[in-house]
Order: C-alpha cells, then sequence, then structure tokens
C-alpha cells in the first residue's frame, strides 16, 4: 500500500499529518522528510514488546509475502533501514521454524532498477509447480506516484533461507491501462492457479469513490491480461489497498491452499482501506468461469462491514501453511503516540501474533485464534477458578508477569435479565461509538465484566478488556471493548474505545476471552475468536514489574470467573 495524492509532497509537514490521519491513527506514509533517514542512536526498551515480531530498531509497516518454503516460514515486511518513520522503504526478511522465533536477514527487494527506483512497495509470494517461489510487488517508477507490478525470484533455490533476490529485466510484468488510475494500483495478491491453466491475481485500485479489485489472468506468469470486469468493486468504499483471496472449507478446521475450489468452498475477499484506515471482509462465492466475486450479503459490502480485527490492524495478509494445512495471517500494529515518541524511541510499529484462520460453523464469520506455536513461550502459570464477582469486585491474578502475560478466562452469569436495555439510537452507530458511551467505569446490569490489564494498582491507568450484554427487540447484542481511554496518564496519544460486536449463542450464560498483554499492546480474541481487539497502549507507571492484572464485574449481575488461566510469557527471539 501506499501514499497516492501526489500533491502532499510538497505540503509542509504539520499539514501532511493533518491530511493523512484517519479516525485519529496516523496513515502509514506520514511524510517527516528530516526524520525519515534520521537513524536511532539509542532505543528505548520501555513498551517494546517482548513476544511481538518487531525488529531491534526503526520503523515497519505491512507483512508482505509471508511464506512456507521447504520447512522454513518466510516474513517479509515494509521496513525503513535509516530510520523510525516511514521512508526508504525496503522489503525486510526474516526467517523462522516455529513462526515466534526469528532470524533476520539481509533485506529482499529494494529500489535499484528503473521499474522500482522510487520504491518497492507491498506485494505477496506465489510457490508455482517445481517448488520455485516468486515474489510479486508494486514499483513506483516516478516522482508522480506512477505504480507497476514487478516480480522477484531467488537467486539460489538451493539456499535454505532464501537470502537473496534477484529482479530480471523484463520487468514490469503489469503496468496501468486505460480506466486505471496509475497512482492507485498496487498490492498484487497471492496467485491462484484456474482450472483452465490460467493463473490469476488481484490488484487493488479505485475509480473516484468506489473501491475495485482489478483482476489480471496469465498463462505462463510472464505475459499478464486484465480482464474485462474486476473480480469485486464497492462504491463509496475509496482506495482498496493489500487485497487478499482466498477459499476456507465450509467445514472443519483445515486451511486450504488459494487455488482450491470446489462445493464445499466459500471464498474471502478483504480489502484494507486507505480512506479510514480499517480493513473489512466479506465471505462470497467466487465464479471461476466469469472470475466474479459475489458477497452472501450476510454482512455490509463497506467500512461498516465485518473485520479481522476492531482495534489498530491494518494491511494484513495470509498465507496458506502446507506443513499444518491451515491458513496463517499477519497483521500490522502501527504505533498510536506521535512522530516525536517514535524517533525518541528509536523505533516504530509491530507485526501482530500470526493467527489460524477458520470458518465458523454459522458459516457467517472467520475465527481467528494464535498460532499453536505461541504456548511454547508460556512460562510461569497461575488459575482461578469459581471466582464470584459481585458489582464492583475487583481481583488481583497474581504470580505471573502482567506485563508480558497470556490469559485465558470463561465468565458465566446466571440471568440474563438483568441485561440492560439497547437504546434504539444506537442502532445507527457502530459498536466504537456504543463503547465510547458504555465503558468499563459506566456501571450496567449485565456487564462490563472482563480484565483490566496493564494496570496501576490504584487503576490511575488500566486498559479493560470486557463484555457488555444488552437487549434489544427480543434478542441480546453483546459488545465487546478494548478501551485505552485510561491507559496512559500521557495526554498526547490517541486513546480509542476500540469495540466489535459478538455474534454469540448466550444459551449457556458464558463468554470467553484471550489477551495477550505484551507491554504496549493487547490483543484480545472474544468468543473463541470471533470479535478481535488489538489496542497500542503506552502506560506511564504501569510498566515491568509495576503493572498488574485484574478481574472485574461492575454490573449488577454478578458474574464468575469459572476459570481463568494465566501464564508470564516468555521473551522470543524475534531481532
Amino acid at each position: 500500500m501506499e501514499l497516492h495524492n501526489k500533491f502532499l509532497w510538497a505540503l509542509p509537514v504539520f499539514m501532511l499529518s493533518f491530511l493523512i490521519s484517519y479516525n485519529g491513527v496516523e496513515a502509514s506514509h506520514n511524510v517527516y522528510l528530516h526524520y525519515q533517514s534520521l537513524s536511532a542512536i539509542k532505543v528505548e526498551q520501555v513498551h517494546r514488546t517482548g513476544y511481538h515480531f518487531q525488529p531491534k530498531k526503526h520503523w515497519i509497516n505491512d507483512p508482505n509475502g509471508p511464506m512456507y518454503y521447504n520447512g522454513v516460514y518466510h516474513l517479509f515486511y515494509q521496513y525503513n533501514p535509516k530510520g523510525a518513520v516511514w521512508g526508504n522503504i525496503v522489503w525486510a526478511h526474516s526467517v523462522s521454524t516455529d513462526l515466534i522465533n526469528w532470524t533476520p536477514l539481509e533485506p529482499a527487494i529494494f529500489p535499484s532498477k528503473p521499474f522500482d527506483k522510487y520504491g518497492c512497495w507491498s506485494g505477496s509470494a506465489t510457490v508455482l509447480p517445481g517448488n520455485k517461489p516468486v515474489i510479486l510487488y508494486t514499483g513506483i517508477v516516478d516522482k508522480n506516484n506512477t505504480q507497476v507490478q514487478n516480480y522477484a525470484v531467488p537467486a539460489n533455490l538451493s539456499d535454505p533461507y532464501l537470502r537473496k533476490w534477484v529482479k530480471p529485466d523484463n520487468n514490469p510484468l503489469i503496468v496501468s491501462e486505460a480506466g486505471v488510475n496509475k497512482t492507485a494500483f498496487r498490492d498484487p495478491t497471492t496467485a491462484w492457479l484456474g482450472r483452465d491453466g490460467e493463473w490469476r491475481i488481484l490488484i487493488g485500485g479505485r475509480w473516484k469513490d468506489t473501491g475495485i479489485a482489478f483482476l489480471y489472468k496469465s498463462r505462463d506468469f510472464m505475459k499478464w491480461k486484465k480482464a474485462a470486469n474486476p473480480i469485486h468493486q464497492s462504491a463509496g468504499t475509496g482506495n482498496w489497498e493489500c487485497p487478499d483471496f482466498y477459499p476456507v472449507a465450509k467445514s472443519g478446521t483445515n486451511g486450504l491452499e488459494t487455488s482450491v475450489l470446489g462445493q464445499n468452498v466459500k471464498h474471502v475477499l478483504k480489502v484494507s482501506l486507505d480512506a479510514t484506515r480499517f480493513e473489512y471482509y466479506t465471505l462470497g462465492k467466487y465464479y471461476p468461469a466469469e472470475d466474479r466475486y459475489v458477497p452472501d450479503n450476510t454482512s455490509p459490502d463497506n467500512w461498516k462491514g465485518l473485520r479481522y480485527d476492531y482495534g489498530n490492524f491494518y494491511a494484513s495478509k495470509s498465507f496458506f501453511d502446507p506443513s499444518k494445512n491451515r491458513r496463517v495471517l499477519w497483521g500490522w500494529a502501527n504505533e498510536s503516540d506521535t512522530a516525536k515518541d517514535d524517533i525518541k524511541k528509536g523505533w516504530a510499529g509491530i507485526q501482530l501474533i500470526p493467527r489460524t484462520i477458520t470458518l465458523d460453523p454459522n458459516g457467517k464469520q472467520l475465527l481467528q485464534w494464535p498460532a499453536k506455536e505461541l504456548d511454547t513461550l508460556r512460562g510461569a502459570h497461575v488459575r482461578l477458578s469459581n471466582q464470584l464477582l459481585k458489582k464492583g469486585d475487583l481481583v488481583g491474578v497474581t504470580g505471573i508477569t502482567p506485563a508480558q502475560a497470556d490469559v485465558e478466562v470463561t465468565f458465566s452469569f446466571r440471568s440474563l435479565d438483568l441485561a440492560e436495555s439497547f437504546d434504539p439510537k444506537w442502532r445507527k452507530l457502530d459498536a466504537q461509538d456504543v463503547c465510547s458511551k458504555r465503558g468499563s467505569f459506566v456501571q450496567g446490569g449485565l456487564g462490563p465484566f472482563g480484565l483490566a490489564t496493564l494496570a496501576t494498582e490504584d487503576l490511575q491507568e488500566y486498559t479493560p478488556v470486557f463484555f457488555r450484554i444488552f437487549k434489544d427487540a427480543g434478542k441480546h447484542v453483546v459488545l465487546m471493548c478494548s478501551d485505552a481511554t485510561r491507559s496512559s496518564l500521557k495526554k498526547e496519544l490517541y486513546r480509542p474505545s476500540f469495540s466489535g460486536f459478538v455474534d454469540v449463542d448466550l444459551t449457556d450464560k458464558k463468554l470467553s476471552l484471550r489477551s495477550l498483554i505484551d507491554h504496549s499492546v493487547v490483543e484480545s480474541f472474544g468468543a473463541g475468536g470471533k470479535t478481535c481487539i488489538s489496542s497500542r497502549v503506552y502506560p506511564t507507571k504501569a510498566v515491568f514489574n509495576k503493572a498488574h492484572l485484574y478481574a472485574f464485574n461492575n454490573g449488577t449481575e454478578a458474574i464468575t470467573v469459572e476459570t481463568l488461566d494465566a501464564w508470564s510469557m516468555k521473551t522470543a527471539k524475534v531481532n
């Protein structure tokens, strides 16, 4: 993905920050010309994560073309080797055998040719027949931000880490045509092979305010032709970045290779919205003979639709892992402090924990869960069982490291009778707006209840992750929030009340929550991964061994912590 408004390059930095900021979170490509080559002299450790992926220093953004090849996981990502703000972007490259511990290598791709002289932006990897990997990526050819699609291949397939990549001189493979906005034409997907022997990819773009996924086809992977019609488009959504398109099985938990078709398959189309800094996805049917994707119409086909994550999560990319028959999702979390803070810290951006993706048995949404390998970092363990939480109760979880922890909890309640009424006016609002009105400190009937993470003992600072249950027109509505409003005493931060609704059956009167707490990130999975929210927070006092973890209830209905398991998390090797 990339900034497309070429006139912005001439504006002062303060105006760039204003124009490119969305929903309080800076866009990935704010231009700080004076800072983009200012190398970090020292790196501050406060707020650096212990087990999320981030390099030793400087800026990162989009995960690019993750893949599994010959027993090794490859993570490519946008990286500034010279500073802690966006700029000088290369395709950094790290490898792993377990998705958790990583070894950095030299950059795989960097600007060096006429077809990418002004930038090597996002793309994807495909493993071709004969076990030959290839990367497709967006190159910038001039100062006008003209975008083309290029390819790179390993220099030596016998190298187990594929350290060196070459960009053949027959690039670019794809250039924009008449009717295609050449400054909004980027981020090619992983390719899939049709039954007709033709390869297909999607490229994100827009026409006026309509988001578009262009379809290109090729028989030899070298000569590509644009299909007569996009595979899908949606008016009013603006530019589509980082599209992803893949099949999911209607039953079972195995992932599917990208080219799989069949009756037992749905397809997922995910797009990242340049205009809002949100992603959304739809589930639907792919008609290969027509090269057309039609959403099921069970969720909105716009920014109000389903999201992988209702928090700080963007530019995601999935890949199929044949070693474990699973689809794995990577997503990027930007900082929520200022560029000035990033320069002082010496770093900016993390990759969130890789997640496995399956289809919810209801067929209407995806389920996500941290990759199983994360469990290998679990250390000291504590358990609470059958702990009653009455109105106002706050129970400390001790015996672990609350600033670097993994917590799984199941809450239960005796009755739904005290669920508060859902205000009819809220039906026009999204979940984040409702959560901002009904935060963790606003007493309810059934909820709020959940976890208070990265908290001081006196709750001057804390980031609560919690549920509230409402009744609305004969049904119950479950709201999940990750509220950063009181996460820090520092004022000049973006501290939103991130939130999503949870489509869950409450017959058994239980709700589960898992939160991955890692110094400046709280990554949470509600109801087995139906709703996920990631928050970036920067406490001033609740740091290291001064952080606390609590289970709480601020509703009039008593809540039972049926089980709570919490683990100290070891530090992963990520740099």
